[in-house]
């Protein structure tokens, strides 16, 4: 069991690897951390002191003075040294600097500068050090306007705003979800106690793209999905990865349930259900009054649920937080509402006679790697 700690902890990166680590209950224990030990210097020894590992990911990356931004992340770094060694810890201690290291900025200085303090702490007390050089991280729940370009697209997208590009440059990024498993290997693969490393890691970009080409597929993500509930291709990862993380940005509130047009005639009726530009797997479910279905999440898959017989509500809630939503369909008129990832959702059946609901899922089911989990709504 390895004890691990994640400064930042409530952030975009420290928020998908602190989930991440929870699917593995048999092989990690999270040690929780709170942003004001920073504030408290006992709390912050303790927490050093229960951990094997530290992820240090907590900084300022935007703030209106650069020299207060610089000072405080140099801050951070010296009060985690000064907690190892009030209380005599040695955490293996994983670092995240950027690639902004080689710009001559202030955030690139902390976190050039940052490194080399936990690199000569590292040496001097024979610990574990590893320090990783991130590109563009992008996924669901970045903060727009602060964490990345493709947070702030999306949002300005999905809230009918006009996104402006300042500069056309090509990105270099990695997917949250990339990341995270990066960090994952380097955590289980810890250095032996007794020969210890300090490590630098420049950790590869998974995409390249124009500014521009960026925001034209994200328009047609709008166009067709805001406009037809069609669902783009998904056989390249960079596609997945990215329609998942636009998803996250759409008012569920407002938009879902998507209502379906039903062509009726003497025959009977007539939906067309979901447009594919995907692959995948369709099935359907029937459920008996009363019974709930579900109650997991998952972290890569998108997923639609349609009701086109009975009534049913769909609860979903997002993971490691109370916010939830709920939504009531009746295949009277017939609706989908489709599935973030990192979410828990259920379907209940709500009246007298059976629910029939059609499943799609964007990749055939591997019971070996299923990528779903169980958790109560």
């Amino acid at each position: 069991m390895i004890n691990v700690g994640i400064t930042g902890q409530p952030g975009f990166i420290g928020t998908h690897l602190y989930n991440t680590l929870g699917l593995y209950p048999d092989e990690f224990k999270r040690i929780h951390f709170e942003d004001d030990f920073f504030q408290d210097a006992a709390s912050l020894e303790r927490f050093v002191k229960d951990c094997d590992t530290v992820v240090h990911l907590a900084a300022v990356n935007r703030h209106d003075s650069q020299e207060v931004l610089y000072q405080t992340n140099i801050e951070l770094v010296n009060k985690i040294i000064s907690a190892c060694e009030k209380t005599k810890s040695k955490p293996h201690i994983i670092f995240s600097s950027s690639i902004q290291e080689q710009l001559d900025n202030y955030y690139g200085k902390s976190k050039k500068e940052g490194r080399k303090i936990f690199k000569r702490w590292a040496k001097q007390n024979n610990a574990n050090f590893t320090a990783l050089l991130i590109p563009n991280v992008y996924g669901p729940f970045s903060r727009p306007y602060y964490n990345s370009v493709v947070a702030t697209f999306c949002q300005q997208l999905t809230h009918n705003e006009e996104p402006l590009i300042l500069n056309d440059n090509e990105i270099n990024l990695i997917y949250v979800g990339e990341l995270v498993e990066e960090i994952f290997k380097i955590i289980k693969t810890d250095s032996s106690k007794s020969d210890p490393k300090t490590r630098h890691i420049i950790v590869s970009h998974t995409s390249k793209i124009k500014v521009s080409e960026l925001l034209n597929l994200l328009r047609n993500f709008k166009h067709n999905y805001f406009e037809r509930g069609e669902i783009p291709s998904m056989q390249n990862s960079f596609h997945r990865n990215l329609f998942n993380t636009f998803l996250c940005y759409v008012d569920y509130s407002e938009f879902f349930p998507f209502k379906l047009t039903m062509n009726i005639d003497q025959r009977g009726s007539f939906v067309e259900l979901i447009k594919l530009n995907s692959g995948g797997q369709i099935s359907f479910s029937t459920t008996k009054p009363g019974i709930i279905r579900g109650n997991h999440f998952h972290t890569r898959k998108a997923e639609r649920f349609a009701v086109i017989k009975g009534k049913a509500i769909i609860n979903i809630r997002r993971i490691g937080t109370n916010d939830m939503f709920s939504f009531r369909l009746d295949g009277n008129q017939p609706a989908f509402v489709d599935m973030p990832v990192w979410h828990s959702h259920n379907i209940i059946n709500t009246g007298i006679e059976e629910l029939i609901t059609i499943f799609w899922v964007n990749e055939h089911f591997n019971p070996g790697d299923s990528d779903t989990y169980h958790e109560i709504v």
